[in-house]
């Protein structure tokens, strides 16, 4: 184990875990939200055993994940726009179980649970398989096109999994106005391939063969 790598790691995951914590509680000025319980659990459960599992399976992978500076200018400019889109959706959350404003029945945070976790089962996928997965859009030396198990369906399976979780998330914390503010990640997914795929297309050997095999970008047969 590299103690850099698992400091950096462990301050990053206990970081997220207040901040998302005090984006969801404060608002809601309370701590008796089960459903922000419950996204925290299945948000963050995961998310540790993965980085445990990369830190001695896959450090590379691990601290690629970790970095999350882009390079790219456009690119820039959508993490910011997401990092305001996700204030958004956990503050109007919290608002939402204070006020109770439109409070939704318990299936369909049951429900959305489901959707999550199954959109983390597909993340994982693509993390087992994508041995080049970073949080950035940089082509690393030596890296390959990967065309196989997801990668034979859509061209962006990483962002078709978290799709899922993004739009799963307001329904687990039960408010249907921070579901509406997340449709808005739909439009900055779609800036974010599309300027990917340019990188992609000038820096990886065989992406637009690749491109011309697999027609589908996020999701089957819609685009």
């Amino acid at each position: 184990m590299k103690p850099k790598l698992f400091l950096q790691a462990l301050t990053k995951f206990l970081a997220g875990l207040i901040v998302v914590g005090l984006l969801l509680f404060l608002p809601a000025g309370t701590f008796a939200y089960w459903q922000a319980w419950l996204l925290i659990g299945i948000l963050f459960g995961p998310m540790f055993i993965a980085g445990v599992w990369l830190m001695y399976s896959n450090p590379r992978l691990l601290r690629m994940r970790l970095n999350a500076k882009e390079q790219q200018s456009e690119q820039k400019w959508v993490v910011a726009l997401s990092g305001l889109l996700f204030i958004a959706v956990f503050v109007v959350a919290g608002l939402n179980r204070r006020f109770g404003w439109l409070l939704l029945p318990d299936w369909t945070t049951h429900a959305a649970t489901g959707v999550f976790l199954f959109g983390y089962a597909l993340y994982a996928e693509v993390m087992r398989k994508n041995i080049w997965l970073s949080r950035t859009v940089v082509v690393h030396a030596n890296q390959q096109v990967i065309d196989t198990g997801l990668y034979s369906i859509v061209r962006h399976p990483m962002y078709t999994s978290t799709l899922l979780l993004f739009l799963a998330m307001p329904l687990v914390l039960n408010s249907v106005w921070s579901f509406a503010i997340m449709l808005l990640y739909i439009s900055i997914i779609v800036v974010r391939i599309r300027n990917e795929e340019k990188v992609l297309e000038r820096d990886l050997t065989g992406y637009t063969e690749y491109k011309q095999r697999v027609r589908y970008r996020l999701i089957p047969y819609v685009w």
